[in-house]
């Protein structure tokens, strides 16, 4: 028999053999949000065909994009050698859309003259993300890292002279030079670089197969690459650094190269 309970939380519930296994997930069923979840030991998880990495403990994730489609297969085989399968169905999302026009072309596109300078910053952030490490820091629930008002969300995006620009990916706190900015959960610094072009002052903190937090704009870095640290340590702090207009903090989240909203793993503001 199974069990499926919608809302904020899922769980799943297989009877095999004379032994009830379980596979546990919990995560919102939309477009842009992260499922965490674990499985017995010795199981195999994919989703639509795709095989999920299962780290220590049978712990795992995986995440949907912004515009994700909204019917998905989960497939599991448990240590016994039975397959399960479940149907997953999300909500979608709207977003907010800014349109924008009579710009002068040089605020719609970067300059030629720092076009390398943006590629080899793409290039250190892309290797920091590549990590798969078995670590499962992603399982804790995760906390705020700043204090300050919301004055960004995940999704939005500007047509600038009816340019679509890149979607923004991420949850703006907005607070002062030098704010405090905190572990969200455990993890390792795998990159801090103080001024890359759009985004300054950069951190990205990896949480375990394929699950990382990103912290753009800071002012100051107060942990390296290599660091392992703890939820609620000080790690940087806030800034105004890169392409911004003022002091915020940019806090973006990835599972592997899928964008995921932040704000959804955090108690709402």
């Amino acid at each position: 028999m199974h069990k499926l309970i919608f809302g904020a939380f899922i769980n799943l519930l297989f009877m095999v053999g004379a032994h009830a296994e379980m596979l546990e997930l919990r995560g919102e069923l939309t477009q842009g949000s992260l499922l965490r979840g674990s499985v017995p030991a010795g199981s195999e998880i994919w989703l639509d065909d795709k095989s999920i990495l299962v780290g220590n403990g049978g712990k795992f994730a995986f995440g949907f994009s912004r515009d994700d489609t909204l019917e998905h297969q989960l497939t599991w085989r448990d240590p016994e050698g039975k397959k399960h399968e479940k149907r997953i169905t999300l909500t979608s999302r709207e977003y907010d859309i800014q349109r924008i026009e009579g710009l002068p072309s040089k605020m719609v596109s970067p300059p030629q003259e720092v076009l390398d300078k943006i590629r080899q910053d793409n290039v250190q952030v892309a290797a920091a993300r590549a990590r798969r490490d078995e670590r499962t820091d992603f399982a804790q629930d995760f906390v705020w890292p700043a204090e300050g008002p919301i004055s960004g969300v995940y999704g939005s995006q500007r047509v600038l002279n009816g340019q679509p620009k890149r979607p923004h990916y991420g949850v703006d706190v907005a607070a002062p030079t030098g704010t405090p900015v905190y572990a969200p959960a455990d993890g390792v610094v795998t990159l801090f670089v103080p001024d890359m072009y759009y985004s300054g002052g950069t951190m990205i903190i990896d949480h375990g197969l394929g699950v990382s937090s990103t912290f753009l704009h800071l002012s100051k870095g107060l942990a390296k690459a290599g660091d392992e640290v703890k939820q609620g340590q000080l790690v940087a702090e806030i800034g105004a650094t890169g392409r911004v207009t003022g002091a915020h903090l940019d806090w973006r989240m990835n599972w592997m190269n899928v964008r995921i909203d932040p704000a959804l793993l955090v108690p709402k503001r």
